[in-house]
């Protein structure tokens, strides 16, 4: 089973069984032709109605990051992962990137001022790399 936290009250609990299913086939925890938990097995562990959690797999399915095998579960689908990941960045863009250039060019502050600060922030952190 991921290892996961509570859900929380303000999203659907079957879009964040989806998200959170999401997440793990994006970090790796579940790998291309894994087994996912079953309906019963996220209920439990949630302590949610299945048919809540089977919306939440079918979701997945749905955007073909899962496929059924008849008989034995719910797998991820072959390819799941860099599709995710290229679906993420592309929100990522969206969601950060092209307010920060909006907001750079309101500012003045040119591509190359823009990559330097975003460098100088990069190196104060140890876990980025640029």
């Amino acid at each position: 089973m991921p290892e996961m936290a509570g859900l929380d009250e303000g999203t659907p609990l079957f879009v964040q069984v989806a998200e959170r299913l999401a997440g793990e086939i994006a970090d790796g925890g579940l790998a291309e032709g894994e087994r996912v938990p079953s309906t019963n097995e996220l209920a439990a562990f949630y302590r949610i109605n299945p048919a809540t959690a089977a919306k939440g797999i079918n979701v997945l399915a749905v955007d073909g990051l899962l496929e059924k095998r008849r008989g034995i579960g719910m797998f991820v689908a072959s390819g799941a992962r860099p599709r995710l990941l290229a679906r993420r960045r592309a929100e990522f863009a969206q969601r950060y990137v092209e307010p920060l250039l909006t907001e750079a060019a309101r500012l003045g502050i040119g591509a190359d001022e823009l990559f330097a600060l975003i460098k100088e922030a990069g190196n104060e952190r140890e876990d980025v790399s640029l």
